[in-house]
């Protein structure tokens, strides 16, 4: 992965190759930005850039085989740390164990989000991956040893947001006291879920949203879609890349067909209904079920644009641009603040393992009360 294979952000990029080059290099950075978002891909796109044997002015040259250990995952002066989980294979959930699974996950795309990463590794039913705290104090032991090829030794952690307390706090002992030739690249999209103590001893990278025109023309060279959908899901992802991505080469809209099928049964009061939709919520795995959740809330901020008389504001394909139009006027802001209240609140009982079908079938109870009172 190099800068220019990122699609805009030129800015976040020159930054980050000027530092090199500067040999002015914070030895802790957490690179933040959207869900499904660049933030992995600059930070890989950084270590290339750092380790690469024949730089090309702002760049690495992406040939040398230093750059390819990078973009095969391989290179021994790279440590990562990610979510994992215990499968009937691997009884010990720590990243070592997956590595393969990790390097066939980069290698084939770096605008990943965590749903995907779970299936890769094969979790089974509700479980949601951890970075556990005996994988943080073996840290200190892989980075006790020089750097074998590079100047540093990296340490790329990824969805940091999945560190318990426990392991948050070893780690921030690691980046108290860390080895003078090891840098630390923490990437997240939600960075409130992070110790503050950690956040205080990182240098934030914001990875911005990346601009339309840039993202859409990425969406055509990345997987032949015409330019007018390219455009459509440039303007709609809302900075996932990850989801514009899966969009363009599926053209899948079983989400949105998804969450249609509950308002229509919400709004029929259809008890029958909503019962078998929340048995169908039951059986996603975990992160599925809090992404619907997630598009939920999209799509009532959607609608909260169109009553408001601002459609321009409006990120959606557009088949979903009718249903928005028309849902919208069943709602008004008081409504729409009330049940964006209740999901948030649901995906927050789904993220501590409340049960799903009664979380769900919750939810749509309290919508149904609010639409009711909205009459």
């Amino acid at each position: 992965m190099r800068f220019q294979d990122i699609p805009g952000l030129h800015q976040t990029k020159k930054q980050l190759s000027q530092s090199v080059l500067n040999e002015h290099i914070a030895h802790a950075q957490l690179f933040h930005g959207p869900t499904g978002g660049a933030q992995l891909a600059m930070a890989m796109a950084f270590t290339s850039f750092l380790f690469c044997m024949n730089r090309q002015g702002d760049d690495a040259c992406g040939t040398c085989p230093s750059c390819q250990k990078v973009h095969k995952g391989i290179h021994p002066d790279i440590v990562y740390l990610f979510p994992s989980v215990t499968t009937k294979k691997i009884k010990e959930a720590e990243s070592d164990a997956f590595l393969p699974e990790w390097r066939n996950f980069i290698t084939g795309g770096l605008f990943r989000v965590l749903p995907e990463w779970l299936a890769a590794m094969g979790a089974e039913g509700n479980k949601q991956g951890n970075i556990p705290v005996e994988e943080t104090r073996k840290l200190l032991g892989k980075i006790s040893l020089k750097p074998f090829e590079a100047p540093f030794k990296v340490v790329i952690i990824w969805n940091p947001e999945s560190l318990n307390l426990s392991s948050g706090n070893a780690l921030l002992k690691t980046l108290e006291e860390p080895p003078s030739d090891t840098l630390f690249l923490l990437i997240c999209s939600d960075a409130q879920k992070l110790l503050t103590t950690i956040l205080s001893r990182t240098q934030r990278i914001a990875i911005q949203a990346v601009d339309e025109v840039s993202l859409a023309d990425f969406l055509v060279k990345e997987t032949g879609t015409s330019l007018e959908n390219a455009q459509n899901l440039a303007i709609s992802c809302e900075g996932n890349i990850a989801w514009a991505l899966e969009k363009a080469k599926s053209e899948n809209l079983s989400t949105s067909t998804w969450f249609a099928d509950w308002m229509r049964a919400v709004y029929q009061k259809n008890l029958s209904k909503l019962v078998g939709l929340a048995d169908q919520f039951d059986g996603l795995a975990k992160e599925d079920q809090k992404s619907l959740l997630e598009y939920a809330l999209h799509i009532f901020r959607q609608c909260l644009y169109q009553i408001s008389d601002a459609p321009t504001l409006i990120k959606a394909l557009e088949k979903e641009k009718a249903f928005i139009t028309n849902f919208s006027k069943t709602l008004n802001r008081q409504s729409i603040e009330k049940i964006s209240e209740k999901v948030s609140t649901a995906h927050y009982h789904l993220e501590r393992n409340g049960r799903a079908k009664m979380i769900h079938l919750d939810l749509s109870l309290q919508i149904i009360r609010i639409a009711n009172a909205n009459k």
